[in-house]
């Protein structure tokens, strides 16, 4: 009776088992898919999400470089937050990553205390690279000893060794004739594109910041890859100041926010990019690429250097929007916070040099843009109004502009446009 029971359940046991492993083929089809697709399209983005550790029982875990965006391959480690011995919390930056772009910290997995430091400063490192490992159940060090430090003591129980290298100090005193033989082949060695220079007091050399570097090469691609061409203007500001000052009190208490000039002016680059739409696309090869959208980069300078965050959509942006974006942008960009999002894109760039005091330049086109524009500090200047000679506050206006895409003639009605939209900026309202 129970084998007849059996031998007919079996069918049926056999079609459940073979169902089962036919939804479990294409589950696995399915994962396949999203780990390769769009959905993943980086394995480093788990690290993102979760924490990357590795322990045999639970207590040492390893901090790891995170994922530093899509076009960002590997970093350099500038700087440990953090010693051998240090109490952390969970999160917390324990050391710094200097990229072409940003800065980004690497924070602790978990809490506990850091029992050695895997890599070191001036590594270049990739996303999972370990750089540390933490340990929950160490206890932290009251007193940190530098391997130099650990050294010396020894050496201090015999004393009549040190006095050995004191003595052989001494020798180096006989340098200065030295110095001066190199230096007549010195002239035969310099090569005109990196002179070598000869050593020199009252110098130090330290190796140049990663940020820098990428900021000296695009620039100096930017000057190889462009016709660039700059033509100036100069704008009146007075209606404007005015404007500013009758309203800055009502738009500090609607909007929570100052009205400056920058929102004006990127208002008027706005407008004057919507009526020359050339000034707005670039050149990919042989085609020309039309952007019908506006990302404005602005240009802001941090004591690490020069970073172009962009306000994504500014043609969709009141006036209110835009200070709020220019001022969140200036935050992060002085707290070192600066995502690779924030400054990717960009279709236009402005530049205020005023800030500093600038008067008059020619400023770089930001690749892969076709045009910057240059703003420069307000100055009272004698003007020719209406026959009469007044004083009024002036700025010069400077826009460089790829001269392989543009003519003379859209750049100057473009920069005519911005200097008509500022001087009065009833313009913008009736879209004239």
């Amino acid at each position: 009776m129970n084998i007849d029971v059996i031998t007919n359940l079996m069918p049926n046991i056999f079609t459940s088992v073979s169902l089962f492993m036919y939804v479990l083929h294409y589950c696995n089809i399915v994962i396949e898919f999203c780990r390769k697709s769009c959905y993943l399209p980086n394995p480093y983005l788990y690290q993102v999400w979760s924490r990357s550790f590795a322990s045999d029982n639970g207590d040492k875990f390893e901090a790891v470089v995170p994922f530093m965006g899509e076009s960002v391959t590997d970093g350099t480690l500038a700087n440990f937050l953090k010693k051998p011995g240090d109490r952390v919390e969970a999160d917390e930056p324990i050391a710094q990553i200097e990229t072409d772009k940003v800065t980004i910290d690497v924070a602790s997995p978990e809490a506990g205390v850091i029992e050695k430091l895997i890599a070191s400063e001036g590594d270049t490192v990739t996303p999972g690279t370990k750089v540390a490992i933490i340990s929950k159940s160490a206890q932290p060090a009251e007193t940190h000893v530098a391997p130099s430090e650990e050294a010396t003591p020894k050496e201090s129980s015999t004393p009549k060794v040190e006095e050995k290298p004191k003595v052989e100090e001494k020798a180096p005193k006989v340098e200065p004739p030295k110095m001066q033989a190199p230096k007549p082949t010195a002239p035969s060695k310099m090569s005109p594109s990196e002179p070598q220079l000869p050593p020199k007091e009252r110098e130090r050399r330290v190796p140049m910041p990663r940020l820098r570097k990428r900021i000296a090469n695009r620039l100096k691609d930017s000057q190889n890859t462009f016709a660039m061409l700059t033509t100036f203007n100069e704008v009146d500001m007075t209606n404007l100041m005015k404007l500013r000052s009758d309203y800055k009190d009502e738009f500090v208490t609607k909007h929570g926010v100052k009205l400056g000039l920058m929102s004006c002016f990127v208002k008027a680059a706005v407008s004057a990019l919507q009526n020359q739409p050339i000034v707005n696309a670039v050149i990919d090869g042989d085609d020309i690429i039309y952007r019908d959208y506006v990302d404005v980069s602005v240009a802001v300078g941090t004591s690490k250097g020069l970073v172009v965050p962009v306000i994504r959509d500014a043609d969709t942006m009141n006036f209110a929007d835009i200070e709020k974006g220019i001022n969140n942008l200036a935050k992060k960009a002085t707290e070192g916070a600066l995502s690779i999002d924030d400054m990717a894109g960009g279709t236009f760039t402005i530049s205020n040099g005023g800030v500093y005091g600038s008067l008059i330049s020619t400023p770089i086109i930001n690749p892969p843009q076709s045009a910057i524009l240059g703003m420069h500090s307000i100055v009272q200047r004698p003007v020719v109004v209406n026959g009469d000679i007044l004083a009024r506050p002036m700025m010069y206006l400077a826009l460089t502009y790829d001269h392989r895409l543009i003519d003379g003639r859209e750049a100057v009605f473009f920069l005519r446009r911005i200097k008509d939209v500022v001087e009065d900026p009833r313009r913008l309202l009736l879209d004239i």
